[in-house]
């Protein structure tokens, strides 16, 4: 989808901001965790190259820097191997420290992503948040769900036993235990509040629709009410935009076929991508036409055209799709902890499977990806944004943690050799995988790019 300059700026402001919050807790921890063991802060920079703005602050006179590539930040500290120390801070320095203190200061950056995600988590359990209620719609015929003999509006419970309050917890337990090829188990409670139990298979899952969405694959879609064919909202730029839909408009019929209710139009538009389709609406007493062709968009593995459009629902439409999920001060703190534990396994498990072929590395985002999250959370309000910022906080101190030189993770690899041969590594061994760090790096960099410029090229 084209972006207007108001919705670039809009997209691009709702990553920077994120960005900023999460390289800045980071590395707030990184600076804590040196101040409280003692050791002196030359520098702290959000981002890299030219620097834009500095200003010396604090005992130490520590420069506070923000350069002109905000892609990440740093913690400079005084170190004996970086430059010369006068003799009356060399207590001071980095690598004078012992190696106990050294691992707390390199570990206190992921610490803090974590912290962060968990605070966040928390604040929102306790405020409560609008969720879609983990309803099924009838599951296409020959999917796992629909060999399982699922029938529409049923409601999940559980999951292999795990309780289920939301569409997002059910989508969340779906995905783990289909990375691992499980059967899932769902328990259901029908509309008339019979109780069922449906055995669906992942066997079959191909492991790449964890890609976009694992849901569709094995027939699990989420239950919409019947609604009227009656438009209540048109995104900026879409394909109905530039058609000249707008919201109230009812649409009558596309391609002569009368249509009656928004299920016929979506399923209409969803099998159309790239072709242009004739629209009789209703407007304000009047029949106009309009022409308008889906954009391809990807969902579930699966190109589908896209509109662009949102149905008008009423209160009660929206009372039997959402729930509210909210809970005590103590009860958001069990939650938010769990939330952040299973969250970063799933992400350390995703990268695993990446890293020995199971999973596609088509999985791997970029900045452009991320941006384009950012500012669709952003756009869904507050809460969504949140949430956003949590599940990237979570993902950058996974990452940081891995055993990877160059890595946060890397320093602490070789923080426990040290430990245990009682001396540190040498300075070659050192350099050699700095090497072998950056490469890494840049090779990750070049998959997550090409992926973004894929999705874009791709729709």
């Amino acid at each position: 989808m084209s972006l207007n300059p108001e919705m670039l700026a809009w997209y691009a402001g709702a990553f920077l901001l994120a960005l900023a919050v999460l390289v800045v807790v980071h590395e707030m921890g990184h600076y804590l965790a040196a101040r409280a063991c003692n050791v002196k802060v030359l520098r702290f920079a959000f981002g890299f190259g030219r620097v834009l703005w500095v200003r010396r602050h604090g005992r130490d006179a520590t420069e506070w820097a923000i350069s002109a590539f905000p892609l990440g930040g740093y913690v400079k500290m005084l170190d004996e191997r970086e430059g010369d120390v006068a003799a009356g801070d060399l207590p001071r320095a980095f690598n004078r420290q012992s190696v106990g203190r050294r691992a707390l200061i390199v570990a206190a950056g992921p610490a803090a992503n974590f912290l962060l995600a968990i605070l966040l988590y928390w604040v929102l359990f306790m405020h409560g948040v609008i969720e879609l209620k983990p309803r099924l719609a009838l599951p296409a015929a020959g999917t796992p769900a629909a060999i399982a003999g699922v029938s529409e509006g049923v409601t999940v419970r559980a999951v292999n036993g795990k309780a289920i309050e939301t569409w997002q917890q059910l989508r969340w337990e779906v995905m783990r235990r289909a990375l691992d090829k499980e059967a899932l188990e769902l328990e259901v409670v029908s509309p008339q509040r019979e109780t069922g139990i449906f055995r669906i298979g992942t066997d079959r899952l191909d492991l790449d629709a964890l890609e976009m969405d694992p849901m569709r694959p094995l027939g699990l879609v989420l239950y919409r009410p019947r609604l009227p064919a009656v438009v209540g909202r048109v995104m900026n730029d879409s394909a109905a935009d530039l058609a000249g839909f707008r919201a109230g408009d009812r649409v009558l019929s596309i391609d002569g076929k009368p249509i009656a209710e928004w299920a016929e139009l979506a399923a209409v538009a969803r099998a159309a991508a790239g072709r242009q389709l004739a629209f009789e609406i209703e407007r304000d007493g009047r029949q106009l036409s309009l022409a308008a062709s889906p954009r391809w968009a990807e969902e579930g593995g699966q190109k589908l055209g896209r509109l662009g459009l949102s149905a008008k629902e009423g209160e009660g439409e929206a009372f039997e799709m959402t729930t509210v999920v909210s809970y005590g001060p103590l009860d958001s703190v069990s939650r938010a902890l769990e939330q952040t534990w299973d969250t970063s396994l799933l992400s350390l498990r995703m990268m695993g499977r990446m890293l020995t072929g199971e999973l596609s590395w088509r999985n791997l985002s970029g900045p452009v990806t991320i941006a384009d999250y950012a500012g669709q959370s952003a756009r869904l309000g507050a809460s969504y944004y949140l949430r956003f910022i949590a599940l990237i906080s979570i993902s950058l101190g996974v990452l940081n943690l891995l055993p990877v030189p160059v890595l946060d993770g890397g320093h602490l690899m070789y923080y426990l050799i040290e430990f245990i041969k009682g001396g540190p590594v040498p300075d070659r061994v050192l350099e050699i995988g700095q090497q072998i760090g950056f490469a890494l790096l840049a090779l990750l960099m070049a998959f997550a790019f090409y992926n973004d410029i894929n999705r874009l090229v791709s729709g």
